[in-house]
């Protein structure tokens, strides 16, 4: 029988696409609450044997949905010259009520009435009388159309009519079904929502795009975030918070103990030959990407970018940009130089110009310096490193390909495994920027809070010393009157 068929053609595919569910079985993934409808072309040119494999499409999406009242409900219209509520959106709260329900459709075997159907759907499908739910930001409205043919009907003003009353329309053809009607009846981008399949005995390669559809990944969970410290979910999003002690950063992803510090920030940036263009092009997206997690503003954070190859090249000094657009949009423009590698040349000039108040920077202000190389320096770097570190900068060290990690660690900061970084992929640079934190904390200068506090302490003795003497000529103004009193008795 066609039920026997049915039930058939669900095991053996059901079998073939258990891999698809993982994210399911994990608990990574759950379906926004959906009003979901079926809209399913059941007219003379869909035999029955394939109008069977249309239900095993329609049951194995809803297998991957999260069934309930106040998670997805699903209905079904039938439809062909006249259109059947085959299932309201009220009728069964569970998966296996569905399924079973989806068995026993029938076709209805006669014309093609697409625009009817969607008429119908959403008129009466999408209705609070049919288990509809009030429209709201929360839950979606979704109908899927699947058809083998060309209409009889016109479905492009009533497809824009159902869109327009918030209605999300995918569109299936089947075999020589209209193209141009697939894209009329479909909502934006076409590419996600117009699907096509050559005959009804594939339609099933498309239950893994409707299930993914549905799918709303907690992406907290998969770790499939930027956040710092702390991820939070929500429905298909998320957002990051910080541990106590720790406040959130511009970017929305970093957290900084020390948010309201000024920093000086210079970039030293390798631009010789062995980098390449494409990979520079990586490089660029890479500061860009520190940028982000900085407080770039007139009186926080101020950002310099130098590049070096036999050369070196100021691209623009601290304090020229104080906002992060026009930053990253100068970082964009910096052109290759290509050459060769004198980073001991470079950190010269980032201590002897980049960090001299002729250079921008402030004085006062933590001074941090991010050099990036690709390979090993051809001149000398051991002086001038060190020269960098004993004037207060705090060097971070990243390296890729064949840069010299003993190099690396002679450029940066102690401790040496919080400011050097080494990568062998400049693909893998986005995981450096997510590791790299600039957290400089103002600390108070001990020497003058000794002066203050000196201070503070003569001002007591003097006043202790004043009020004594005080005391003392007040004693002796008092005997002194007493004395001429008792003469005059």
């Amino acid at each position: 029988s066609l039920s026997t068929a049915f039930l058939s053609l669900y095991c053996i595919s059901l079998s073939l696409s258990t891999a698809s569910f993982f994210l399911y079985s994990a608990g990574l993934c759950n379906t926004r609450p959906t009003d979901l409808v079926f809209i399913v072309d059941s007219s003379r040119s869909v035999r029955p044997s394939e109008f069977e494999q249309v239900k095993v499409f329609l049951a194995k999406v809803i297998e991957g949905l999260d069934v309930g009242p106040d998670a997805t409900r699903v209905g079904v219209v039938n439809y062909a010259s006249r259109v059947k509520n085959e299932l309201s959106l009220k009728t069964h709260k569970t998966k296996a009520g569905l399924v079973k329900a989806v068995t026993k459709i029938e076709p209805l075997s006669t014309g093609t009435m697409t625009g009817l159907a969607i008429q119908f759907a959403l008129n009466v499908a999408f209705s609070e009388a049919e288990g509809a739910r009030v429209k709201s930001p929360d839950i979606s409205k979704v109908a899927i159309i699947v058809t083998d043919g060309r209409p009889q009907d016109n479905v492009k003003d009533v497809a824009a009519r159902a869109r327009d009353a918030g209605i999300e329309l995918y569109a299936i053809g089947v075999g020589r079904v209209d193209l141009n009607t697939l894209k009329q009846i479909a909502s934006e981008q076409l590419d996600d929502h117009v699907d096509y399949v050559e005959s009804y005995s594939v339609i099933e390669k498309l239950t893994k795009k409707f299930q993914e559809a549905f799918c709303v990944a907690d992406l907290c969970a998969t770790g499939d975030h930027d956040c710092q410290q702390v991820c939070i979910s929500a429905p298909g999003s998320f957002k990051c918070a910080c541990k106590e002690g720790f406040s959130l950063l511009e970017d929305g992803k970093s957290c900084s103990a020390c948010s309201n510090a000024a920093t000086d920030v210079v970039f030293l940036i390798d631009g010789s030959k062995s980098v390449r263009p494409e990979n520079f092009e990586l490089v660029k997206k890479w500061i860009n990407q520190i940028v982000d997690k900085l407080d770039v503003s007139e009186t926080k954070a101020h950002v310099g970018l130098v590049q070096y190859s036999s050369s070196v090249k100021q691209e623009f000094p601290l304090g020229r940009y104080n906002n992060k657009k026009d930053l990253k949009d100068a970082v964009k423009k910096m052109a290759y130089m290509e050459r060769g590698t004198m980073t001991g040349q470079a950190l010269r000039y980032l201590s002897d110009s980049s960090f001299a108040p002729a250079g921008g920077a402030r004085p006062g202000v933590a001074k941090v310096g991010i050099v990036f190389t690709d390979g090993r320096s051809q001149d000398y770097i051991g002086d001038a490193a060190k020269k960098a570190k004993e004037q207060g900068f705090k060097m971070y060290a990243v390296g890729v390909g064949n840069a010299v990690e003993d190099e690396l660690r002679e450029i940066a900061s102690q401790p040496t495994g919080e400011h050097y970084f080494y990568t062998a992929d400049f693909k893998a640079m986005t995981a450096i920027a997510k590791k790299l934190q600039i957290n400089i904390c103002q600390e108070e200068d001990p020497c003058e809070c000794d002066s203050v506090v000196k201070f503070q302490k003569k001002v007591e003795e003097a006043l202790q010393a004043l009020t004594k003497k005080h005391i003392l000529y007040k004693s002796g103004v008092s005997k002194r009157i007493a004395a001429l009193e008792n003469k005059i008795v």
